[in-house]
This record gives C-alpha cells, sequence and structure tokens, in this order.
C-alpha cells in the first residue's frame, strides 16, 4: 500500500511530501473499515441504531457539562454527589490527585476541543470568551507540571486548533484573535522554570506564580519523578512552538526526551517507573506500560507522526521491541525488573494500560491489541467498569475507578482499524454502564468501589476531554463531523493538534541521536506505519479468531502467561522460585531457598517463617533473587490478609429525587446480618434515634419501629448501639462519625468490631458512615423528611423508567451484576469498636476498641539482612487465588429475580426528576460551611 510504503523506512522525504502518506494511511484505514463492516454475517450495527447512540453520548455530555456549567464553574472540578465545584483549598486534601488544580476552570479548558468535535460550536464559543474573561493563570499555587501540560496547555492549544479551523470556515469565531494562544504561551512560560535542572528533566511540581526556586514557591526540593511526566511533553511544548515561532519550549520538552533515551537500561532497552531528576538513576525499576511510564511510550510515536523526526520512531520501535520480549505475555501485559526483565515485578495490573491496544493499532500491531483489549472487557463485563488495578487472575486489586477513558480510546481505535461491528456493541456497554451505575442527578460520580457500586464525590475533567469525545467518534459517520478528524492527532488527553504543524517553524535541528547508542535491528521497521494488506485479510472474521479463545479468559480461567525463561531456554536453566509457587513440602522448593540463603523455621502454630541471610547465599545472584523472593512473598501475604477482610458496604439512597443514583461507600461491621449473604439487602425509611448517640434505651421507639436507625458515633461500643435500636425495633443501623470534615474520599475506612462479647444476639444490619457521606443523608432528611435507603454489599440496579418515561433501556437484563465474591480488600479496612469522645477517660481496653482487620492473619516483614517472613501454614499457602471452584461463571446469583429491586411504584419524568433536585442544590452546598 502507498500509505504504509510512504511512511516506512526512514526519512529522506518530509515537509509536504510528508504529511501525504499519513493521510493516505488514514483513508486506507476508514476503507477498510467500511469493506469489513458491510463484509455479510458481521452482524454490523444498522445505521439508525449508530445514530441513536450517538444522540445518546450527546445527552451524557449534556448532562456533565451543563451541571458542571451550573453548579462548578469557575471551580477547576464537580462534585457531583454534592452538586457544587470543588476548590482547592476548602476541601480535604486528596494528596497528589490535588495537584492537578490550579484554581484555573480545568474543567473548561480541558473540554473545549470536545465541544467542537460534538458540533456544539455555539457553546465553544462561549466557553472561549468565558476562557478568555474569567481564567487567571497567574496564581499562587503548586501544580502538577505533567498534568498542567496535558490538560491545561493542551486544552488551550486544541480549543485555539480548532478555534482557527472554525474561523477559517466562516461561520463562527470571526471574532477571535489567538486569544487562547496567548493564554497557552503565557503558561508555557509558567512551565519552564521546572526544568531549571542539571540533567533537562523537569521538576515534578511548579508554582504558578513563583516558580520553583523562589522562597515563596513552596516547591522545588523533591528529587524524583516518573517517567511519564518528564517524557509526555513535546507533543504541546512542540505544537507551542511550531505555533508561535518560539523554540524553547520545544527545545525543552526534547531534552527531558533525549535524557530518558539515554538512562534507559541498555541490556534490555526498557525504562523505570521513576528517575532522579539530578543523577538520572533510576528510582524505581520496574517497567511496565501502565502508570508511570505509559504516555512516554505514546508520545515518541506520536511525535515522529507530528514532527517528522526519524529518532522519535526509532526509539519507539526499541523500546516496543523489549516491550513484546519482556512484559507482553498475551494477553497481560505485566510490569518486570528492568535489569532483569525475565522476572516480573509485580502481579497485577493497573488500568492506565487500557490505552495500550490503542496505541498498538497505531504501530500496526494489530492481534495482540485485540487480545489485550478483549482481556480487559472480559473484566469490564465482570465488574461493570475497569478496577483501578486486578490481579493476573481479573480479580479486584484496586477498586475505585475514576472514570477513565483509556479503554474508550482504545475500543475506538480497534474499531477504526478493523471495522468490526463488535466494536461498537463494546461501546453501547460503556454507554449503559455509565448511565446505570455512575450517573447521578448532578453529573457523573466516579466508582469508589467497582465492588459495591459505591460513589465518590468527583468527576474529573478527563472525563469531559476525552470519555465522550471517544465515544461519539466510535458512533459518528463522516457525514456528522464539521471537520476532517484525520488531519489531526490525539494528545494523551485527547486534545487535537494539526498535522500541518509538521511544516510549520522547524526551528529545532533534527539530529538523530539514537544511533550513537545502539544498533538498531532493522526488523523493528518492518512495522513502521500499518499496513492494511497485513491488518485487513480478506476474512471479515479475522479479529473475532483472535478474540474467541478469550471470551470466557476471565471466568474460567487464571492465565499466567508463557514463561520467557522457559520458551527461550527450553531445556535449559529453570526460572528462579516465585513466591506464589512456593510449596513448603516440596524439597527442591527448600533447596532452592538454601541457595537463596533463605531458611525455613516451623512455628508451634503451624505456620511458617522464612529469614534471609544474604551472606548465606550461594552467589550474588543468587542473593538477587532470594530478596526478590521474599518481597513477593511479603506482597503475597498481604493480598492474602486482604482477602481475609470485609469488603466495604454499600448504602443506597433509593426514595424521590435519588432514585437509587447516590451510593455511599460504608464501613461493614464484624457483627449482625452479614449483607453479603443477603442479595437483596435491608430496605427501609430512615429515622434519627434519640438520644442520638444510642448509648441508653431508645426513648422514641415508634419513630424507630421498622426503620433503619441513624445514630452518632461515639460514647459508647457499636454492639451496644446496636443491641439497643435492634431492641426498639429497628430493621438496622448507620452509625455517622462524628468527626466533623471526615470523608471516605481521605480516610480509610475500617470495620466496626464487637465488644469482645458474644454478638450472636445482633442480627440486625449495622454500617458506618463518614461525616461528609452521614450528612448527605441528614440534609436529604431535612429536606424530604422521608428517605428511603438500602444497605447492601454491592449497589443494585436503577430502574431508569422510574426517572424517565421517555427514556427505554437499551439493554435486556444482559448485563446484570455479578454475584461478585472476590474479597481482595482495596483500601485499609481495619476493626474500629467504639471510643469515647475527645476530652473523656477511656473505659474500653485497648485490645477491643481498635484491632486490625488482619489481626488473625500471618505478619510479613522483610530487610536486606536476616529478614524474616512469617508465611502462612503449610502448602496452601501458595496456591494460586483461582481454584478450579472459580471456574464455574459468577452471573448466577445476579440473574435471579429476587434481586431486582423495583425502586418506585410512580413512574415519574426526568424533567420533573431535575427539577425536584435543583430544589435540593443550596442544601447541599451548604455541606461543610465551604460553599463557594
Amino acid at each position: 500500500m502507498s500509505g504504509a510504503a510512504g511512511c516506512q523506512g526512514g526519512g529522506s522525504e518530509r515537509g509536504p511530501r510528508w504529511r501525504r502518506p499519513w493521510k493516505l494511511l488514514a483513508l486506507g484505514l476508514l476503507s477498510a473499515s467500511s469493506v469489513l463492516a458491510a463484509a455479510p454475517g458481521a452482524g454490523a450495527m444498522s445505521k439508525e441504531e449508530k445514530r441513536q447512540l450517538g444522540n445518546q453520548v450527546l445527552e451524557m455530555f449534556d448532562h456533565a457539562y451543563s451541571n458542571y456549567m451550573e453548579h462548578a464553574y469557575p471551580a477547576d472540578e464537580l462534585m457531583p454527589l454534592t452538586c457544587r465545584g470543588r476548590v482547592r483549598g476548602q476541601e480535604p486534601s486528596r494528596g497528589d490527585v490535588d495537584d492537578a488544580l490550579g484554581k484555573f476552570s480545568l474543567t473548561l479548558i480541558d473540554t473545549l476541543d470536545t465541544l467542537v468535535v460534538l458540533n456544539k460550536t455555539k457553546e465553544f464559543e462561549e466557553a472561549v470568551k468565558k476562557v478568555i474573561k474569567d481564567v487567571n493563570l497567574d496564581n499562587d499555587i503548586v501544580v502538577s507540571v505533567f498534568e498542567t501540560n496535558i490538560r491545561v496547555l493542551g486544552g488551550l492549544l486544541g480549543g485555539h486548533s480548532v478555534a482557527i479551523m472554525l474561523k477559517e470556515k466562516g461561520e463562527y469565531m470571526q471574532w477571535y484573535n489567538g486569544e487562547l494562544l496567548h493564554m497557552a504561551k503565557e503558561l508555557g512560560y509558567k512551565l519552564l522554570p521546572a526544568f531549571n535542572t542539571t540533567s533537562g528533566l523537569p521538576y515534578p511540581r511548579v508554582n504558578l506564580k513563583f516558580g520553583v526556586r523562589h522562597p515563596e514557591a513552596r516547591t522545588g526540593t523533591e528529587t524524583d519523578t516518573c517517567t511519564a511526566c518528564a517524557g509526555t511533553l513535546i507533543l504541546e511544548f512542540a505544537a507551542l512552538s511550531r505555533f508561535t515561532g518560539t523554540s524553547i519550549f520545544e527545545e525543552y520538552a526534547r531534552k527531558a526526551l533525549d535524557f530518558i533515551w539515554e538512562k534507559r537500561q541498555r541490556s534490555s532497552n526498557l525504562v523505570g517507573v521513576t528517575i532522579n531528576i539530578h543523577t538520572g538513576d533510576w528510582v524505581r525499576k520496574d517497567s511496565g506500560v501502565g502508570a508511570g511510564i505509559d504516555s512516554y511510550y505514546e508520545y515518541l510515536l506520536k511525535a515522529y507522526v507530528l514532527l517528522g523526526d526519524d529518532s522519535f520512531l526509532e526509539r519507539f520501535n526499541t523500546h516496543y521491541d523489549a516491550i513484546m520480549r519482556y512484559i507482553s505475555q498475551p494477553p497481560l501485559l505485566l510490569d518486570v525488573h528492568i535489569h532483569k526483565p525475565m522476572l516480573n515485578a509485580r502481579t497485577w495490573m493497573d488500568s492506565l494500560l487500557a490505552f495500550f491496544p490503542g496505541l498498538q493499532v497505531l504501530k500496526g500491531d494489530i492481534r495482540p491489541a485485540i487480545e489485550t483489549h478483549e482481556m480487559l472487557y472480559q473484566v469490564i463485563k465482570k465488574h461493570n467498569f475497569l478496577p483501578e488495578a486486578f490481579t493476573t487472575d481479573f480479580r479486584v486489586h484496586w477498586a475505585q475507578h475514576p472514570l477513565r477513558p483509556e479503554f474508550a480510546e482504545s475500543t475506538y481505535f480497534l474499531y477504526k482499524a478493523t471495522g468490526d461491528p463488535y466494536y461498537l456493541e463494546v461501546g453501547k456497554t460503556l454507554i449503559e454502564n455509565l448511565n446505570k451505575y455512575a450517573r447521578v442527578p448532578c453529573g457523573f460520580a466516579a466508582m469508589k468501589d467497582v465492588r459495591t457500586g459505591s460513589h465518590e464525590d468527583r468527576m474529573d475533567s478527563f472525563f469531559l476531554a476525552e470519555m465522550f469525545k471517544y465515544l461519539y467518534l466510535l458512533f459518528a459517520d463522516k457525514e456528522d463531523m464539521i471537520f476532517d478528524i484525520e488531519d489531526y492527532i490525539f494528545t494523551t488527553e485527547a486534545h487535537l493538534l494539526p498535522l500541518w504543524l509538521s511544516t510549520t517553524n522547524q526551528t529545532i535541528s533534527k539530529k538523530n541521536i539514537t544511533t550513537e547508542y545502539t544498533e538498531l535491528d532493522d526488523s523493528n521497521f518492518d512495522w513502521t506505519c500499518p499496513n492494511t494488506q497485513i491488518l485487513f485479510p480478506n476474512d471479515p472474521m479475522f479479529a473475532q479468531s483472535i478474540r474467541e479463545p478469550l471470551k470466557n479468559v476471565v471466568d474460567k480461567s487464571c492465565p499466567r502467561g508463557v514463561s520467557r525463561v522457559e520458551e527461550s531456554l527450553g531445556s535449559g536453566p529453570k526460572p528462579p522460585l516465585r513466591a506464589r509457587d512456593f510449596m513448603a513440602s516440596n524439597p527442591e522448593h527448600l533447596e532452592i531457598l538454601k541457595k537463596m540463603g533463605v531458611s525455613l523455621i516451623h512455628l508451634k502454630d503451624g505456620r511458617v517463617q522464612l529469614v534471609q541471610h544474604a551472606v548465606q547465599a550461594a552467589s550474588s545472584l543468587d542473593a538477587e533473587d532470594g530478596l526478590r523472593f521474599m518481597q513477593e512473598m511479603i506482597e503475597l501475604s498481604s493480598q492474602q490478609q486482604k482477602e481475609q477482610q470485609l469488603p466495604p458496604r454499600a448504602v443506597q439512597i433509593v426514595s424521590h429525587p435519588f432514585f437509587g443514583r447516590v451510593v455511599l461507600t460504608a464501613g461493614p461491621a464484624q457483627f449482625g446480618m452479614d449483607l453479603s449473604k443477603h442479595k437483596t439487602g435491608t430496605r427501609g425509611f430512615v429515622a434519627t434515634i434519640k438520644p442520638y448517640n444510642g448509648c441508653s434505651e431508645i426513648t422514641n421507639p415508634e419513630a424507630v419501629k421498622e426503620k433503619i436507625a441513624l445514630m452518632q458515633r461515639g460514647q459508647c461500643m457499636f454492639a451496644e448501639k446496636a443491641r439497643n435500636i435492634q431492641k426498639a425495633g429497628a430493621i438496622g443501623g448507620i452509625v455517622i462519625d462524628d468527626n466533623e470534615g471526615s470523608s471516605s474520599d481521605t480516610a480509610p475506612l475500617f470495620q466496626m468490631a464487637g465488644d469482645g462479647k458474644n454478638t450472636d444476639d445482633i442480627t440486625i444490619p449495622m454500617l458506618f458512615l463518614f461525616n461528609k457521606e452521614g450528612n448527605i443523608i441528614l440534609d436529604a432528611i431535612r429536606e424530604y423528611e422521608a428517605v428511603e435507603v438500602l444497605l447492601s454489599d454491592k449497589a443494585k440496579d436503577r430502574d431508569l423508567e422510574v426517572e424517565n418515561m421517555d427514556q427505554k433501556s437499551a439493554e435486556n437484563d444482559s448485563h446484570k451484576q455479578n454475584s461478585e465474591e472476590d474479597t481482595s480488600a482495596s483500601q485499609d479496612v481495619g476493626a474500629v469498636s467504639e471510643e469515647p469522645e475527645e476530652g473523656e477517660s477511656s473505659d474500653v481496653p485497648d485490645p477491643d476498641s481498635l484491632s486490625p482487620a488482619h489481626a488473625d492473619s500471618d505478619s510479613v516483614s522483610v530487610s536486606n539482612q536476616d529478614s524474616s517472613v512469617p508465611g502462612a501454614a503449610g502448602a496452601g499457602a501458595a496456591e494460586p487465588a483461582c481454584a478450579p471452584g472459580d471456574s464455574q461463571p459468577q452471573e448466577q446469583t445476579g440473574t435471579q429475580p429476587s434481586s431486582k429491586v423495583n425502586w418506585d411504584s410512580k413512574a415519574q419524568p426526568m424533567e420533573s426528576i431535575l427539577a425536584d433536585w435543583n430544589e435540593d442544590i443550596e442544601a447541599f452546598e451548604m455541606m461543610e460551611k465551604d460553599e463557594l
């Protein structure tokens, strides 16, 4: 194909003649898509259904965007549960997550070019005027260089790109005179002080007003940064240089990339996760394609596309060869050690790697892209969303899901590459899950725990910047667009940069330094760009044939991937012993331990303790293997401890006007009804008890009978509160934290422990809410009086017909809640019995008042010298978590009629619900007395 051949090989042609092959490539992808989509038997989605789904995406975007503008603007982000803006300094700190917030109306800037992609040109024009008029970039605030670059600088450049396009068309933006570009240049100069290091790698944070070294900057002391943080600047900085003719931005970004390339591990050609910005030493030496590294690889390939510099392509191909050699274990992508890449560094994957199949499509390596994407889709079908991290046997490792768009991105690119209507169905599932589980009256709320369905009071700017952009493009036909999307390249935040920048203001000398450091294998360049003849064989079932073996990979198997050592060495030396495979009764394993300097001690309670003496190892390499084994054992033991903890529970407000859309994360109790064994949960109206602490006989039993009692934490044991409300006739209880401002967003959940006595007499369910979540219920009571909630192990399906008679449910119970029995906890869950009020003397003995949830589990510790690991008893400790009994699909319970909840017998239109909800805004904004 001329398109593939034109951009393959090496680089003698650039400038105007270079752009054409990439354009031909894009047209080749589109033509191949149309051929496959029309193929007989392909099960193509009708044009009408695609149009309806596209319109549904537009409605969802309007719901999120309008609520941000109404309830949050000019704040950086919307808090969709409390219907207000998130202003940094006025909310409890969330740590590094808050570094994205700079008091510069982040969500509006991040959404600018999305408005044009969705054909909302009038709204775009109004938004640009607001940004120009209202946004101040000179704030005394410390922000992340990485996040500010991709979201704010990228958002301003993307907005400028589409603004000049619209102006050229002659209908909109005729008044525009480059104001967004001027703001982008101002911001670029504010980020430059971060590059004041000897290495050229930027500091991770910068003060927008004072820079880095200024006495009032409150930053500049950091020594480390992540690889992606330093390596994801070139597109935005180069575009800023090309747009303005000021070369300094592109020069700084190139210097940072050059330094990372120089510091790669030469034998493996991999890079680590974090690097010292002064010395260039790798701080974290594990390597993967997920968090901390992901967009570094993405920007190498896209920098070649946008800027036409061969060195970026050569570097990407070198890294990609290493990724496929060491990290890729189809369908898994597992982190490895950069110095010993045959050894996995961890046994779980994070959700950010979901972007990688899309990058593989751009690379032209379609088969592994299909395989990994299908694996991720199976995880989503099991949990409704992609957990922040999941294990190699597809259990939840970190349960949060902040509505990340990476999977939707890869879905879009795979559909563009294959034309397979299967990916339209995948997109349809994403839309349904967002509406069903994440949609709330004031926007879309992140998932606090995908297992319970509980929400977090956040809607990140990237949700509007990326998710709706990729979903709309997935279902849009060319005639639905007001411009040609193929004339642009997406940044990692999905902002649009025009390809014509490759020929504009080329002030940077293109010195190819890559070959100074490595001899490149010509085979790296076999697939420089996608070749449609290779990607799209005559068989229209090509993609399906790759997916089919992975159809049940999550529910029915425990894949670990093929050992690269075994694969490469055949019958040669065996790979090092892994902690997950260790069996204390295996003599061969004991011999290996001895060689690694690890000795085994049998304890009286039946456990075994592992102790390492590095000096006793047979060699330095064996000592290193021994240390790695001990570290793996720590992780394995910690994971087993988490599995013995009770997972969080859910409190779901089901009455008008909430209708099950607000789900609060609740801490479980170690006594009372086990909600995981009662799939329908406990549903009832709530009532506040007297006395409010519940520490004596309830004086208003008539108000509590057959209801769920609300009470305050403090002054007595949790079990005593439960007994008192149960005696008064309550069917359940919710304990609300008395610590003003506490929230599940910032504090770890814990389990309510008993009082040291037999608690079998307590039969009602008891849950714990932090102060912020509890106030949501209390505010609702003040406004509506009658508030009904559901206490359950996980949120139940909403009945959308109750909320909107005009909106018909698109699914026929095909994606009902799974009977999720995974118990690996994503949070630090401790068991708290109760504690006295501050200032009072304690009558509660310490062992009962605070007992860790893993008190009965095995503890683990490790160090270089004389480190010990008390392991689980016997051989069973090392058995893989996925047992044969787990192979059955876990959807049966969720499909039982008894688990379906009808939220209300009265049908009510969405317009009425939203009108009622607007009445609540004032009450919610008064929460915690820190409204805008």
